[in-house]
């Protein structure tokens, strides 16, 4: 029974509720007032009195609890109690240990928990971080940026200055060799003047002291000169009159001079139009009309003057239509369509299709146009409509030489009429002349019904100026505008590489050290608006550049300074033609034209 002494750590309230004997009253009451007065407030207790001189055991409770103890052993429900307790003892442990457990997850959440809170601290840390390097390499960036342009603009203004210093000085030099000539030219006139008053006065001195035999001497001429032409009508009439009379009287000799004449006379009616018959078949076949400025097709001038292109163009082979062309990749999808066409339509002989191509100058129209020729193994021949306006009365002439010329091909012909809107314009929208009302009808009926021997290609850049007769001969149009990001960038590389790099490598000029690549792509990125022409006149300006150079390299310096130029260059441009834009809508709505315009 050790746990009724505290040996098992049992609290009070572990030990079980069990019904102890009361002591006797009478042997144990001065053990109980003891007790009791220990406990109690007694003035002899352990506590209670003023004047406590030692410690006394209270041994009766001792006692007590050694007769509760053998009273509980012999009761019937000593074991019941002892494994009540022990199942409360083992209840209480698995408790402490639940709770051990609970604070043990508890904590390792809280470490969870302030390792998270520290990770996103971190990561919002990192975050602002990124955020001010971010900020300070674009601020770094633009801070570049304003310092190239300013050194671009600093750069331009000394080349002014200097252009300036220059002109004034080619000025100045100019001005001092004109006065020099000017201080030459009046000695010399002076000295001049000088001497011719000299020899006229000599002259005017010697006629008026020698005027009696210069008088006699010109009678004498006059008189002689009469003399010999009177003589000489005589002798002509006698000699004239004589054989008049003579061939008169014969005739024979009149019969014969007739019919002599009458044989010249037929001989040089039939050699002047068998000869040009002869001529307009020779030009037909192999010469080449006037309105006509360039072909591909055999002509016998053309092998004259160019034999070695004349030969080459004999000996070109198919290729494919886009080579060396850029432009946006729908539109190579949409040409590349009309070129399979027109190649089988070719080679199947069936009717060609009228083709308009329209959009800003520059844009690669004429480069597709004998790209397209090439590859379906046909002539191309380019024609202007400028030119049509001043030939006046001979233009319709010169139309149906073009398109007879034309039939006569055996490979077929591309003839692309560039500027088409100068003289194709509609005539009730603007007023024409009579002579080009008449070249735009001969143009309509000899495209009225479409042909296996040529096809028509149109180009404009104000496709809606056309006449709805020319609109309604054409079968597909196809617009080309300015290049995109993408086509610039492939533009610049393929220019740089044509013009810059080939010549490098063919040790014509030298090319400073860099990143052509990402130059390239520098420039593609600014150049927005920018035509393929406007680019290809750029890269040229390079090699120019290069040429033109002490040393004969072109450097990055170099080329940010054409690039700089053409920007600005495109920039007037653009206002013109705002300017431009901005004048003809005033014109057109101060002076609109009229409804019904006079048909002379």
């Amino acid at each position: 029974m050790s746990w009724l002494f505290g040996i098992g750590k049992k609290s009070q309230d572990d030990i079980p509720s069990i019904q102890l004997p009361h002591p006797p009253s009478g042997g144990g009451g001065d053990a109980a007032g003891a007790g009791t007065a220990s406990s109690g407030g007694g003035g002899g207790g352990f506590f209670g009195g003023k004047q406590m001189d030692a410690y006394h055991f209270d041994s009766a409770a001792l006692e007590r609890a050694a007769k509760a103890a053998r009273e509980l052993e012999q009761s019937r429900y000593a074991k019941e109690a002892l494994d009540l307790t022990k199942q409360q003892e083992a209840s209480k442990q698995l408790e402490l240990q639940k709770q051990i457990k609970e604070y043990e997850a508890h904590m390792e959440q809280l470490k969870v928990e302030q390792t998270r809170v520290h990770q996103e601290e971190r990561r919002k840390t990192l975050a602002e971080e990124t955020k001010h390097q971010n900020q300070r390499a674009q601020y770094q960036d633009q801070l570049a940026r304003k310092r190239y342009d300013e050194q671009l603009a600093q750069q331009a203004r000394m080349q002014e200055e200097n252009l300036r210093k220059q002109e004034e000085s080619v000025r100045k030099q100019e001005a001092e060799r004109l006065a020099t000539m000017e201080r030459e030219a009046a000695l010399r006139h002076k000295n001049e003047v000088s001497r011719l008053e000299a020899k006229y006065r000599a002259k005017a001195k010697a006629d008026r002291e020698n005027q009696d035999l210069i008088r006699e001497n010109i009678k004498l001429q006059a008189s002689e000169k009469r003399k010999m032409v009177l003589e000489s009508i005589t002798t002509v009439g006698g000699v004239l009159g004589s054989g008049f009379d003579a061939f008169i009287s014969n005739w024979d000799k009149v019969t014969a001079t007739a019919l002599g004449i009458t044989l010249v006379g037929a001989g040089l009616y039939s050699s002047k139009y068998g000869l040009g018959l002869a001529a307009k078949f020779i030009e037909s076949r192999f010469g080449k009309p006037s309105l006509v400025r360039e072909t591909s097709r055999f002509t016998a001038v053309g092998a004259l003057k160019h034999p070695i292109q004349t030969i080459k163009n004999m000996q070109l082979k198919p290729e494919d239509t886009l080579k060396g062309i850029v432009l946006k990749p729908e539109l190579e999808e949409k040409l590349r369509d009309v070129a399979i066409a027109t190649r089988n339509t070719k080679r199947n002989k069936r009717f060609y299709q009228n083709l308009l191509v329209y959009g800003p100058p520059g844009t690669g129209k004429t480069m597709f146009v004998k790209s397209l020729a090439r590859h379906c193994g046909m002539d191309y021949a380019i024609m202007t409509g400028g030119d049509v306006v001043p030939l006046g009365e001979t233009a319709v002439t010169a139309i149906h030489k073009v398109f007879d010329w034309a039939q006569t091909s055996r490979k077929g012909v591309l003839l692309f009429v560039d500027e088409a809107d100068a003289f194709l314009r509609d005539h009730h929208k603007e007023l024409i002349s009579e002579n080009l009302r008449h070249a735009l009808n001969a143009f309509l009926y000899r495209t009225g019904e479409q042909s296996k021997k040529f096809m028509l290609v149109l180009a404009s850049n104000q496709a809606e100026q056309f006449n709805s007769a020319i609109n309604d001969r054409l079968d597909m149009m196809i617009k080309f505008d300015h290049p995109g990001l993408e086509e610039r960038e492939r533009m610049v590389r393929q220019y740089f590489e044509a013009y810059v790099l080939k010549p490098a490598l063919e040790k014509s000029l030298k090319v400073e050290q860099f990143d052509y690549g990402a130059k390239c792509k520098q420039i593609a990125a600014v150049t927005e608006g920018f035509s393929g022409r406007e680019i290809s006149k750029m890269a040229l300006a390079w090699q120019v550049q290069a040429s033109i150079s002490e040393d004969g390299t072109l450097t990055e310096k170099r080329v940010d300074v054409i690039v700089y130029e053409a920007l600005q260059q495109h920039k007037v441009k653009m206002e013109w033609h705002q300017k431009r834009a901005e004048l003809h809508k005033s014109r057109s709505e101060v002076d609109p034209l009229p409804s019904s315009l006079p048909t002379h």
